[in-house]
């Protein structure tokens, strides 16, 4: 299995373990595997028995064995099953999926150690980066931006493991206590937190041109674990395949279809759709659920893809989504295209910085009939209206992401005449935003058992200016101030 980059246009090919730690490519693209690989009838009969009899970390470690054959298989087998274990996760299924009607399903993904979906794909992370680092005899600097639930995944996946130090950008002030109180309350050796002024945009981009040098980037061993990274997709491919499983019948018909609806301001969560679907996993439509910033939703029903500024990036109660550049797009824009190296480059390395980028109807109509993308967006008070109903009608209760998610699937079963069923994935438990639960219901979301006392740690983070220079000024002190092992 060989990759390369979206804006590749002479076509050089890397290997898995040569992509792993590294993030973009040198040339400012991402990474996607030359071709993906199917599945077919009798392949997902065999993955419906391997989740039957191994569980989640067996179904995870053979997905795994169709991207990456320059890892031993029997190494894959064990890297899942030590990162989806019942001691990282609270329930013993890892996804489990919960029915609320005869159409809509709620795939559960915050099980784990943070409480948010993004451990899904950290944990598995964590596992890869130190066996790669340690056959390869190095380090590595990981420097990463989060909106609010990325970082603490990454901090609680990374942590005194072997060789890695974790360099996390946060949005001051932009994130719910909950979410400080995880990642400031840390004080690993191997942890560092920043919090720059200004909008979790404004941290990817400090990101990317930390990225972009290259020769700091070699000197100081920068690595990514955000969803620019290709096996942060590749691990969230696993649950859409446990949920379809889940919801279909096992009667050997492989053609039933489930929709999905993800919400999403990155585009990684519900990219790593669009991949299993392109796989051949029976996906009926992709349901893209923004909140206020909406710039995602806009592309999918106008063709114009225009990313807002950071003073335009609204500050809304399901933070995790106030994005308003979405590094993942350009990976399915790339197969939107059908690989054209050249046209990618040219709209995500250049139209990009100067307002946009239009796409012709005929590539609009194809994202929506052959790629099967629908969109709509949900605002404060639908995601207000949503968790009051959910929790009424179903004595459910679900975060304010989530329920962006639900409230837009409902719109698009309708709008769109979708009748296959519908799994609205979690994005985290209710206790991270309990101040939107308490404007929905009235009352706070209690809290589990297992966060007892978080709120109280202490905190540990270094505020910075929104200056790259300033962050690699940062990353060089605080490395030659640390040992890693």
């Amino acid at each position: 299995m060989d990759y390369i980059s979206t804006r590749d246009t002479q076509a050089q090919p890397a290997r898995f373990t040569d992509i792993l730690l590294g993030g973009l490519a040198a040339d400012g693209g991402l990474y996607l595997p030359t071709s993906y690989p199917q599945l077919g009838a009798e392949k997902l009969a065999e993955l419906r028995e391997t989740s039957r009899t191994q569980g989640y970390a067996g179904l995870a470690a053979e997905i795994l064995k169709l991207f990456v054959d320059d890892i031993p298989a029997d190494e894959l087998e064990a890297m899942a099953h030590r990162a989806y274990s019942t001691e990282k996760f609270a329930h013993e299924e890892i996804v489990p999926v919960t029915k609320l009607d005869e159409q809509f399903y709620i795939g559960h993904l915050s099980e784990g150690p943070t409480a948010a979906f993004k451990d899904m794909a950290m944990q598995l992370l964590g596992e890869l980066f130190e066996y790669e680092l340690a056959r390869r005899e190095t380090t590595l600097n990981i420097l990463g931006a989060t909106s609010g639930d990325t970082g603490s995944s990454a901090e609680y996946a990374m942590r005194g493991r072997q060789g890695i130090r974790v360099f996390m950008l946060t949005p001051k002030g932009r994130m719910t206590p909950f979410q400080q109180a995880q990642m400031f309350g840390l004080d690993d050796e191997n942890i560092f937190n920043i919090a720059l002024d200004g909008v979790f945009d404004d941290c990817q981009d400090v990101v990317k041109a930390v990225s972009a040098d290259e020769a700091f980037k070699r000197d100081y061993r920068i690595g990514a674990v955000n969803s620019i990274n290709w096996a942060r997709l590749l691990a969230q491919i696993v649950y859409y395949v446990s949920c379809w499983i889940k919801v279909t019948d096992a009667t050997g018909d492989y053609s039933q279809k489930v929709s999905f609806s993800v919400p999403t301001g990155n585009f990684g969560d519900i990219c790593a759709g669009h991949i299993a679907r392109q796989m051949g996993l029976p996906i009926d439509r992709l349901i893209v659920a923004t909140n206020e910033n909406d710039v995602l939703d806009e592309f999918f029903r106008t063709g114009q893809y225009r990313p807002r500024s950071a003073a335009d990036t609204h500050e809304t109660s399901s933070p995790s989504m106030d994005i308003s550049r979405a590094s993942n797009f350009e990976r399915f824009i790339a197969d939107l295209l059908d690989r054209d190296a050249a046209q990618v480059a040219d709209l995500f390395g250049h139209r990009i910085k100067n307002g946009g980028f239009a796409l012709a109807d005929d590539l609009l109509a194809r994202a929506r009939d052959e790629f099967g993308f629908v969109s709509g967006r949900s605002l404060h008070a639908d995601r207000l209206a949503t968790i009051a109903q959910v929790h009424k009608n179903h004595e459910v209760l679900v975060d304010p992401h989530t329920a962006d998610g639900i409230k837009v699937a409902w719109d698009a079963v309708a709008e769109h005449d979708i009748t296959s069923p519908v799994v609205c994935l979690e994005t985290a438990l209710p206790v991270k935003f309990a101040d939107t639960i308490k404007e929905a219901l009235g009352t706070a979301p209690d809290m589990p058992q297992r966060f007892a006392g978080i709120m109280d740690a202490g905190r540990h983070v270094a505020d910075l200016d929104n200056d790259a220079d300033k962050v690699k000024d940062y990353i060089r002190s605080s490395i030659a101030e640390t040992n890693v092992r």
